[in-house]
């Protein structure tokens, strides 16, 4: 929404409930502030609390190694969901996101290459669909073709709580609140019915890259279907 303003005195001018209904409440506490006007109380700022982790990582090794890039992408968009999904269930909010790819070292015959990138974000957030893009995009640069890749991983970092969040100054507000409720509904609806019953279809239907199980021991204590059985 254009609002015509060119100069800092048309921004101090501006009408400073209508900024803040259409862009954030940032926007609006600082016409309030050019015009001498406090808008934040000395007791309304509290330090900030530690979440819960201080870096959230998904990464595994593969079933089989991977050779293509839409795989590692696949594995990517799976990861960074898990990731921001555990980002959204402590409520932190993560302002950069680290990618790295590895090629086995057990496969002494395989080319090595092992590399990852920090991507920082403009503003820190949860939002699985913004925590993908930066993550593609740093996949995007630190592949190379002609390596079997056996492992990738995403980290989320510079955690902090979603209340002391520095938001941007003409930040979309109504279009942030509106995601942060698709992804809470996600979130519900994976707890409640199953993990990844709602996924991003990025991620893939069928996920030959998966890691292999088959020593993996029963869940003895969460799954109905794995309960140990006493032979008397």
């Amino acid at each position: 929404m254009r609002q015509k303003i060119n100069t800092v005195l048309e921004f101090k001018q501006a009408d400073a409930a209508f900024t803040g209904r259409h862009f954030s409440v940032v926007t609006q506490h600082t016409i309030m502030e050019l015009r001498e006007i406090s808008s934040l109380r000395l007791e309304a700022v509290v330090p900030a609390s530690q979440p819960a982790s201080q870096q959230i990582m998904c990464s595994r090794s593969f079933g089989s190694p991977i050779t293509q890039l839409v795989e590692l992408q696949q594995v990517i968009i799976s990861y960074m969901t898990r990731a921001a999904e555990k980002l959204r269930s402590q409520s932190s909010v993560s302002g950069a996101v680290d990618v790295f790819i590895s090629a086995s070292p057990f496969r002494a015959k395989d080319a090595q290459y092992n590399q990852g990138l920090t991507v920082t974000l403009l503003e820190a957030g949860s939002n699985t669909l913004k925590l993908v893009q930066a993550g593609l995009w740093g996949l995007k640069r630190v592949y190379r073709p002609g390596y079997c890749y056996a492992k990738t991983g995403v980290i989320l970092m510079d955690l902090a709580p979603v209340g002391m969040r520095q938001a941007s100054l003409f930040a979309d507000n109504m279009a942030d609140e509106s995601t942060a409720q698709l992804m809470q509904i996600a979130d519900s609806i994976n707890r409640k019915m199953g993990k990844d019953t709602i996924f991003l279809a990025g991620a893939g239907i069928e996920s030959n890259w998966q890691m292999k199980q088959g020593n993996k021991s029963p869940c003895y204590t969460t799954a109905w279907n794995e309960l140990a059985v006493a032979h008397c």
